[in-house]
């Protein structure tokens, strides 16, 4: 049976929206227990999540405290809208799409597993094999994954990733190659979708911009593009103090 549809709901263009900073939201609120933080920068453990946020991308005093969090010289991901602060060079960067849910059909698939640290090697091979995006080894940790499996073996698979608070992210949505076609992806997302509408959140997507298959497929099933955004990986200043130490 479907689950009732769950809209976004309307918010004064003078007040930031969550979506706008997910992943700061997510680890101040629902993720809280994922973060390592210094003042106004957060990030996930390195072996759970590549996500780092500040409190306000605009302020020059939480790049100081994301540069202390990360230290001087190193490479880290960072996403969003806004170019970084001055100094930080911009080692890859690609363009993103953000979409939400807004007549996605949610329900149960039946033959859908719950996959857990011990199926971490097989999701990581699965992973390598279709490069949906990036899975590390504790990232079955941030809510529930779901996998397809054929005479034993996991080919497709999906997720939840970022939670801010009244939202949740599916992400690693993927099926292997041998396997397209059969519309496992499709059953992954509308389960995955089905636990998320259960605790009355709303589900939601990145993909990058150049994934047009992949952003055809999520708007046939429902989503709605909502804002495009920005996938960096920066390299810190190299300075000797910072605003804020650890």
């Amino acid at each position: 049976m479907s689950t009732s549809v769950h809209r976004p709901q309307p918010h004064s263009p003078a007040t930031p929206h969550v979506l706008d900073n997910p992943a700061w939201a997510a680890l101040t609120g629902p993720h809280a227990r994922f973060a390592e933080r210094v003042g106004r920068a957060a990030r996930y453990p390195t072996d759970v999540s590549p996500f780092t946020a500040l409190a306000d991308p605009m302020d020059p005093r939480a790049w100081d405290d994301l540069a202390a969090l990360v230290g001087p010289g190193k490479l880290t991901p960072f996403s969003g809208a806004v170019p970084p602060a001055e100094g930080w060079e911009i080692v890859q960067a690609g363009e993103g799409v953000q979409l939400v849910d807004t007549s996605l059909r949610a329900e149960p698939a039946p033959e859908a597993v719950r996959l857990g640290p011990d199926d971490v090697p097989e999701i990581l091979d699965l992973i390598a094999r279709t490069r949906p995006g990036p899975f590390l080894p504790r990232t079955v940790e941030l809510g529930t994954y779901l996998g397809i499996r054929h005479e034993g073996r996991l080919v497709a698979m999906a997720g939840e990733r970022l939670r801010p608070p009244g939202w949740t992210e599916i992400s690693a949505v993927c099926t292997d190659p041998a396997h397209r076609g059969r519309g496992l992806a499709t059953r992954l997302v509308r389960a995955v979708a089905a636990g998320i509408r259960e605790r009355g959140d709303v589900p939601f997507m990145h993909a990058s911009a150049a994934n047009t298959g992949a952003i055809r497929l999520y708007e046939s099933l429902g989503f709605t593009l909502r804002r495009h955004t920005s996938f960096l990986l920066l390299r810190v200043p190299e300075r000797k103090e910072h605003a804020t130490q650890p």
